[in-house]
């Protein structure tokens, strides 16, 4: 009996070498080139092949890893900043409103016009901001409106650094010529106007020097305006300056080049603890929330000189923000080990807000008064005057502003016998 087994074996072997073989060919093949995992060699069994699982099938697409979106946790358990981000992008879905090519023309229902102005004049000569062409823009659309570009009759306008491209009506392009040779005048390069910040305890001084004050219409609640003549401006800065009451708290001197911004502040910058965040994993088992909150004054300025230089639009813009005190509030923060509390503090503030457009000869002195307001603006001895136990201080911001013509020029005058530029004032 052990005989015959014996010969069973010996006469297997070959064949099981045979097959050992085969399985290991099939095996080390590629993927794509794999042999049949039989030895038949019948068609049915040539179609079946070794593939990876990683491997495309055919007629099947993957999207790189990079592309497909990312697994997310749950939204209870996502961050702020896992909240606020956009949603990770798909395939694109089909478009629920309908869209044309259209006609493939303008239309010019209304008579609109193409206008290209060249505005290299101007860009070429302001080196104070990267892209000077902005203010162009943005005195368009305040004399002109948003809606008149967004609305009916179709409106284009596009600007770079060389050139202003306008579609609209003959009207509107009237209105745009104007402004850019407002802009592009040479007459107005560069334009020095003074500009004083001052503050004053007691709003008083209106009873001294009302005759020489000359009332014109403001939008913001509690703001007044008036211009005056430079010679009584210069007066009521001396007689000011010899109140106890009296602080300044900018240059008076400010070079501005026609059309463009200018920015004067003050500003202290006050640390706090906002909130407490637990952490269970860090002693004591929670940790601070820090928060910074600015106070002070900022004071932006936008002037445009008309093309004889006569007349000056500008838009005044002044934020004043205070913080009256901080409200402690006392967190429990206690833990297994111990009893413990953390306070917070929630800042009381007051702002005073002024966004306003004035026209007024160049000749003449804007004065504009914020009323009594907040005053978070540097004290004779430094710093911000931010009051603890008492209440916070008060004042009448004060500003003026005065054209002091062409730089290196003389102040411009008005000519015998001309009328003085009609006054208009509206919100921005």
């Amino acid at each position: 009996m052990l005989l015959i087994r014996v010969f069973i074996v010996v006469a297997l072997l070959p064949t099981a070498r045979i097959a050992i073989a085969q399985v290991r060919r099939d095996f080390s093949a590629p993927p794509e080139t794999a042999a049949s995992p039989t030895s038949s060699g019948d068609a049915a069994s040539d179609n079946i092949k070794w593939r990876s699982p990683s491997v495309a099938q055919p007629g099947t697409t993957l999207a790189p890893v990079s592309q497909q979106p990312p697994a997310q946790a749950p939204l209870g358990q996502m961050t702020p900043a896992q909240l606020a981000a956009p949603a990770p992008v798909t395939t694109p879905r089909e478009p629920i409103a309908r869209v044309t090519s259209g006609s493939g023309t303008l239309p010019n229902d209304a008579g609109q016009v193409w206008r290209e102005y060249d505005i290299t004049p101007y860009t070429a000569r302001v080196t104070s901001t990267n892209r000077p062409e902005q203010a162009i823009l943005d005195w368009i659309l305040r004399d002109t409106g948003y809606e008149a570009w967004h609305t009916q009759p179709l409106a284009i306008l596009s600007i770079d650094n060389r050139r202003l491209v306008v579609y609209h009506t003959p009207a509107m392009q009237a209105v745009v010529q104007n402004l850019v040779d407002r802009f592009v005048n040479s007459e107005a390069e560069s334009h020095v106007f003074g500009m004083r910040v001052v503050t004053l305890k007691s709003p008083d001084w209106r009873a001294k020097h009302h005759k020489v004050l000359h009332p014109i219409v403001t939008q913001t609640q509690g703001t007044q305006a008036w211009l005056l003549a430079k010679e009584d401006a210069a007066l009521l800065v001396a007689d000011l300056r010899r109140r106890s009451d009296f602080q300044e708290h900018s240059t008076p001197h400010l070079m501005v080049n026609n059309g463009q911004s200018k920015q004067i502040s003050a500003n202290q910058t006050r640390n706090y603890i906002r909130d407490v965040l637990f952490k269970a994993d860090a002693w004591p088992g929670f940790e601070p929330q820090m928060a910074q909150i600015d106070e002070g004054f900022k004071l932006e300025f936008s002037p445009l000189l008309s093309v004889d230089g006569r007349v000056v639009d500008a838009v005044v813009r002044a934020e004043v923000d205070q913080v009256e005190k901080m409200l402690p509030v006392s967190i429990d923060v206690s833990t297994s080990v111990a009893r413990q509390h953390q306070k917070i503090e929630v800042p009381q503030t007051i702002s005073t807000q002024v966004h306003e457009r004035f026209r007024w000869p160049a000749e003449q002195v804007l004065l504009i008064s914020l009323g009594v307001g907040p005053t978070p603006v540097p004290a004779p001895q430094g710093g911000i005057n931010v009051p603890l136990i008492s209440s916070p201080q008060r004042a009448d911001l004060l500003i003026f502003v005065e054209s002091r013509g062409k730089l290196g020029g003389q102040p411009v005058a008005r000519q015998p016998g001309q009328r003085e530029a009609s006054l208009y004032q509206n919100r921005y």
